[in-house]
């Protein structure tokens, strides 16, 4: 299988934190008989190397860099309709996926060895417009704080995370989200922010959706409601701890499929990647068993 392995590299990712891993990245897999390294040039160029790849007949490509750029390459995967398998090393700010699939991504040596001849994961991602997402797509709240993160250049990583959070807690106005599922009646709230979750972390330190499962069929969506500057601050603590689904103003869902109307066409995120939607209705669902991922562990007990 080693012929059959190729490493993409977002070297801007976790700023500059993908560049680093260069060195030990070559070792490691040269080790394993691996030398197809491609290294981005410029933002969003991993979906197209993941697509040459594939043309290449590679059959394991490993992404080295953040969240973003661990779901831009399964989006080509997935789009291509290719069995390749999905492989990581984390390099970014939040690095939430791995931790719920399980797999060793911070230990290079490690994921080479898997990468070569190590055992997969059939996981489950969510679908909205026409794009994938491994973790998480996120309204509200979670927007202002990605928004305000590129404004910051002074910290890195979950404190910089926490950072923008507290900041946008004395300041975010909230937002209003029609939402209604296959499994509830439609309901109609001010949300301070909204998460439809795949996995369990979010934004490098929250455990967001705790009892979130990777090949169950279905989307946790974890809406928080609006509340007073000090009970926001309460409920960004407990989030932390996994402890919010017990607060009054928090409500989980569990469902295959989520309608969501707003005002007008939202900003929204998915895998800490911005976009605008092309409608103020949005539907977003689980696509079952959807891509293989290499991790040694089994995640849906996780």
């Amino acid at each position: 299988m080693k012929g059959d392995v190729c490493v993409i590299v977002n070297p801007a990712s976790g700023r500059g934190r993908g560049a680093q891993t260069l060195p030990k990245l070559r070792e490691a897999f040269a080790a394993v008989g691996v030398s197809d390294i491609r290294v981005t040039a410029a933002q969003h160029d991993e979906a197209a190397f993941a697509r040459q790849a594939i043309a290449d007949g590679r059959t394991t490509i490993v992404a080295v860099g953040g969240d973003g750029t661990i779901s831009n390459i399964a989006n080509a995967i997935i789009a291509s309709g290719s069995d390749a398998r999905l492989g990581m090393i984390a390099a970014g700010t939040g690095n939430d996926f791995y931790k719920t699939v399980g797999a060793p991504a911070r230990d290079i040596p490690a994921t080479a060895q898997l990468a070569v001849d190590g055992p997969d994961l059939r996981v489950d991602v969510g679908r909205i417009e026409d794009k994938h997402f491994l973790n998480v797509t996120g309204f509200g709240f979670d927007m202002a704080v990605l928004e305000d993160v590129q404004t910051i250049g002074w910290l890195s990583g979950p404190l910089l995370y926490n950072y923008s959070a507290l900041r946008q807690l004395l300041f975010y106005k909230g937002v209003g989200i029609d939402m209604s599922s296959a499994a509830g009646p439609r309901r109609q709230a001010h949300h301070l922010m909204l998460i439809i979750a795949n996995c369990r972390h979010f934004g490098g330190t929250f455990r967001i959706a705790p009892d979130a499962l990777l090949n169950d069929g279905k989307l946790d969506a974890v809406s928080f409601h609006d509340a007073t500057p000090l009970r926001r601050l309460r409920l960004f603590a407990a989030a932390i701890a996994g402890t919010h689904p017990m607060q009054p103003e928090v409500q989980v869902e569990r469902s295959d499929r989520f309608t969501l109307r707003f005002a007008q066409p939202p900003a929204y995120e998915i895998d800490g990647e911005y976009n605008r939607a092309s409608s103020a209705e949005l539907e977003v669902r689980c696509v079952p068993r959807a891509i293989r991922v290499v991790t040694p562990g089994s995640a849906a007990a996780r």
